[in-house]
């Protein structure tokens, strides 16, 4: 973190397909040693695969999952006197996003399934109805925040 000035944003173009922003960050947490096009197969077939299940927008189930699995507040780490505190604070909007995203393509690549993108998929549909690991991971968060509200003091 460099302590002179504040480091520039980079810009990062829309998705060739649904021209989204977000869809291209997710793509981008998807990909493995620079191969995109392989990360764009698998969230595209993903997308496809839940619009043939579901009957729906794929694009619309992927924003509801997530909505679902974005936390609201985490505990961070404060040491106070020699003893460390887990601390509640609130989480930005784009850290919360990613976090969401990151958790979503992790626990999909930890499910059993043939291919990524039918894990992908399931993990979509799952976080949408408010169901699975990534949703599991974000009401452990907020109930770890929840149980060391007492140190909310401590916040900085």
């Amino acid at each position: 973190m460099p302590r002179r000035r504040e480091v520039p944003k980079r810009v990062i173009l829309p998705d060739p397909k649904y021209h989204d922003i977000v869809v291209t960050k997710f793509i981008n947490i998807i990909m493995l040693d620079g191969k995109r096009s392989i990360a764009e197969k698998i969230f595209y077939g993903a997308i496809d695969k839940i619009e043939a299940k579901s009957k729906g927008n794929g694009l619309e189930i992927f924003k509801k999952a997530l909505v679902n699995v974005r936390p609201e507040i985490e505990v961070k780490s404060r040491r106070v006197g020699g003893a460390t505190y887990q601390v509640p604070v609130e989480v930005k909007e784009n850290r919360a996003m990613a976090l969401a995203m990151r958790w979503l393509v992790g626990y999909s690549r930890k499910r059993s399934g043939k291919t990524m993108v039918d894990k992908l998929a399931a993990e979509f549909m799952d976080a949408a109805s408010s169901k699975g690991a990534s949703v599991k991971k974000k009401d452990d968060t907020h109930k770890m925040a929840e149980a060391n509200k007492a140190f909310a003091h401590y916040r900085w």
